[in-house]
């Protein structure tokens, strides 16, 4: 089943508004199993999506394939018209973040956040101060110079999600269980970065064990199953 946000702009440019995200006939194996095929999305900018599934029928696979990290059985994904491996060498990059953290232990949470910006090809803005505003813009004010090593499960999920205020380009989020270990104002943290990242004309597909929160950007609701995904009542 294809399902379908809104209408695809004609501009492939981010300047446009935001990029468009597609897969197309999409299958995935894992080892003998197919965990899914003929799976048709798009992910149009201002949109939200949340997926769901079944446990074990592929939803971080899934994830991992629109963000260009693995490659499909068959099928293709888009990104502003662009197969995505290829979008990427043109600076066109899903921003991903998987349900591990990863983080580097012996830095401070300040120190880690650089180096994942950097690493992602990310500004940290004059003499890096764009990493402070972040990490206190996800609570970690009292924090920002702890060792990631002396951090609570909740606070490392907070600093890796600090990244996404870093981001100003209405590119496509793909998060995988980001509201994983989070409290109540690190909920209201992250769904306010996403907000603001979908009022730019930025798009985002996440996935959730929980219900989101009365806080979060209205979303489309798909479920994925072994022939693609689908919408429920």
């Amino acid at each position: 089943m294809d399902v379908t946000t809104s209408e695809s702009p004609s501009d492939a440019s981010l300047h446009a508004g935001g990029a468009c995200l597609r897969a197309v006939d999409l299958a995935c194996r894992r080892g003998e199993r197919r965990l899914f095929s003929g799976l048709n999305l798009q992910l149009q900018p201002g949109r939200l999506i949340w997926l769901r599934a079944d446990n074990g029928r592929g939803k971080t696979s899934l994830l991992r394939l629109l963000a260009g990290l693995a490659a499909p059985e068959s099928g293709d994904v888009l990104l502003a018209d662009r197969p995505v491996r290829k979008a990427a060498a043109l600076g066109l990059r899903p921003v991903y973040i998987g349900h591990a953290n990863g983080l580097k232990e012996d830095l401070s949470a300040a120190e880690t956040l650089t180096f994942m910006a950097r690493l992602h090809g990310r500004s940290t803005g004059q003499g890096g101060a764009a990493v402070p505003a972040a990490l206190t813009r996800m609570g970690m004010a009292s924090r920002i110079d702890a060792p990631v090593r002396t951090l609570s499960q909740g606070q490392r999920r907070r600093v890796a999600l600090a990244r996404l205020a870093l981001e100003d380009a209405p590119l496509p989020w793909i998060l995988d269980e980001p509201y994983d270990a989070l409290d109540s104002a690190g909920i209201g943290a992250l769904d306010g970065l996403l907000g603001e990242h979908l009022a730019r004309g930025g798009s985002a597909i996440l996935t959730s064990h929980q219900p989101l929160a009365a806080t979060a950007p209205p979303a489309q609701t798909v479920w994925l199953g072994r022939n693609g995904v689908e919408e429920r009542s």
